[in-house]
């Protein structure tokens, strides 16, 4: 069932817009003042950027960057009834035309995606904080070179976790932040060691 708990776009050109977020899905909305942080360590890169949000739930991390001048956003969540409210919430902020959504495992979209040739200067990547899949879908992408150059990953996790491995000669973590129980890390290419 989808509920009525809101998160906000926080800037750009819609700013203030409420967006719906699935309850009772095992669904987690980022909290607006991690998706600050965030974006204030993403703000040179978004504009015109090309962007892959692989752990959808409501499309509010991807659809911040649509507002914020990313030219083109991947929305992508397997749960079918997220997918489709990241199709309305795209249709609500108006960016129909640079959302593109899918409705697959993250391996599975990672496989298209690699298979289009699709690359990616920014990748948002908030999956279930236990289970691994951050980390399996960040080595997946760098491994197949789906991270354009100068180009970040984000990886959200419980501030009680470890914190992304690093893979020398594939990925480093460039900075972490801590904000009471959530944390995330940004992670670049390592391929010149």
């Amino acid at each position: 069932m989808l509920g009525f708990a809101m998160v906000r776009i926080i800037a750009g050109t819609v700013k203030g817009r409420k967006l719906e977020t699935p309850e009772g899905l095992d669904t987690r909305p980022t909290l607006d003042r991690v998706k600050e942080a965030a974006f204030g360590s993403l703000q040179f890169l978004i504009p015109y950027s090309s962007v892959l949000d692989l752990f959808s739930g409501s499309g509010s991390l991807g659809l911040e960057a649509a507002s914020r001048g990313a030219d083109r956003v991947v929305l992508n969540d397997k749960n079918p009834k997220c997918a489709e409210l990241i199709r309305r919430n795209a249709s609500l902020c108006g960016f129909q035309e640079k959302v593109r959504v899918l409705n697959l495992d993250y391996l599975a979209a990672i496989d298209l995606l690699k298979k289009e040739g699709q690359s990616f200067d920014i990748v948002f990547l908030d999956a279930p904080y236990k289970d691994g899949t951050a980390q399996i879908a960040c080595e997946e992408l760098f491994r197949n070179q789906m991270i354009r150059e100068n180009g970040t990953v984000m990886i959200e996790f419980a501030s009680e976790l470890d914190p992304p491995h690093e893979i020398p000669g594939l990925m480093r973590i460039r900075k972490t932040k801590h904000y009471g129980a959530c944390s995330f890390s940004l992670l670049e290419g390592d391929y010149e060691r």
